[in-house]
């Protein structure tokens, strides 16, 4: 599972930070001011990039101009507040009003029956539509609370482990190979350990509205114990034990941690290759200031969590559904959006899973729902865009 984060993610946010014998100066002054952008994951493994550069504490930065005082500059409150609300914006729509896409993509994944497979997203917003109608926008965004106790989990889980063993959270400039394989050990016990709590997670995002009860906030919780400890809610016998989902959970997550820092990277050099090259003019330095300061990390993150979503939808929906099996949930039907179907595969591992799909929904069978990666990315590019606009508007009025 991922779930990673892009470039300097640090707990509840990620900060703005030089790079180290980067190309060229990093970026302007604002750079060097501690701003926030949050973007915790929706499902396991932490997908925070922490590559040795140190996060400076905020307001630790000195402007540039020496001793010249915040006065000197009537942008620099604008610009602060600039960068938190870009990063608002990006962590708003990322976990709020994607949400629906995670549950109709889901919903598609799990769903064996479906004979729409919902590959564009014409048809996944119709289907959405249809849900919204019958049983209320309440079906949409069922389950979030839950995504974002997973998301604590993991954070948390991570930190723990890393703070009492010697696993790195952290790669430095001067990394090893043993570095880099206890930094991916600590992703790995990560996921082991949110696992649980993301089958909960899932269930509570696919289970249909129509038969379920009201959730309690921390019933996410209660059911991840209860499923470590054999307790709870009774389950058929074609639940899979939770070693059986060890190695797909962490093989997902430490895979998709592992692309979104690549591409993360790279996608961050060429911007700060691009800004470096750029020759700015009075009439635009200070908003070129501020995109060149607060959007090259959005960007990169948006670019590597694509990328990585996309590469491993096969591999996530053959997860998702040894996930979900035995545990006698009730989804919507995704071809009607007014009927609900039962889940009641007999997969016997990861492998039986595979050949099940291929030989039965065909190729095309893992990449049900894959319309709705297309909305949420869309929404996504849009929010950032229009946020772009609203901020560009407001600094060169300042200016």
């Amino acid at each position: 599972m991922y779930p990673q984060r892009p470039e300097g993610f640090d707990g509840l946010g990620y900060r703005g930070r030089e790079e180290p014998g980067g190309l060229g100066k990093p970026f302007s002054s604002s750079a060097e001011l501690g701003h926030w952008v949050s973007s915790p994951p929706d499902i396991p493994g932490s997908r925070n990039l922490h590559w040795g550069e140190k996060t400076p504490q905020f307001g630790a930065a000195t402007p540039l101009g020496g001793g010249l005082n915040e006065e000197a500059f009537p942008g620099e409150q604008l610009n602060r507040f600039a960068g938190f609300g870009i990063g608002l914006a990006s962590l708003f729509t990322e976990n709020v009003l994607a949400h629906p896409c995670i549950v109709l993509r889901r919903q598609c994944q799990v769903n064996y029956h479906a004979k729409n497979y919902h590959l564009t997203p014409f048809t996944i917003v119709n289907i959405m539509y249809s849900i919204n109608k019958t049983q209320g926008p309440r079906a949409l965004w069922k389950g979030m609370g839950s995504t974002f106790i997973v998301q604590g989990i993991t954070l948390g889980a991570e930190g723990i482990i890393s703070e009492f063993t010697p696993l790195p959270r952290e790669l430095s400039h001067k990394w090893s190979l043993r570095q880099i394989g206890g930094h991916l050990l600590l992703k790995g016990l990560t996921c082991v350990v949110a696992m649980p709590f993301y089958s909960a997670s899932l269930i509570e995002t696919v289970q249909s509205e129509i038969i379920r009860d009201n959730p309690g906030i921390l019933d996410c919780v209660k059911e991840g114990i209860g499923r470590v400890m054999g307790l709870g809610v009774p389950h058929s016998k074609r639940l899979l034990p939770l070693i059986a989902l060890t190695f797909p959970t962490v093989l997902h997550g430490v895979v998709h941690y592992v692309i979104s820092s690549i591409i993360q990277k790279f996608v961050l050099l060429l911007l700060k290759r691009e800004a470096s090259h750029r020759l700015p003019t009075e009439s635009t330095n200070s908003v070129q200031n501020m995109l060149d300061a607060y959007f090259p990390e959005l960007i990169a993150s948006f670019v590597a969590s694509l990328c990585a979503d996309v590469m491993l939808y096969p591999l996530e929906t053959v997860l998702h559904r040894l996930h979900i099996q035995g545990t006698r949930t009730i989804i919507d039907n995704t071809d009607f959006g007014y009927e609900v179907l039962p889940i009641n595969t007999q997969y016997e591992g990861m492998r039986d899973c595979i050949n099940t799909i291929k030989r039965d929904e065909g190729m095309l069978g893992f990449y049900k729902g894959f319309g709705a990666v297309v909305v949420q990315y869309t929404l996504h590019v849009a929010i950032l865009q229009l946020t772009k606009i609203i901020y560009t508007t407001l600094l060169q009025n300042v200016a």
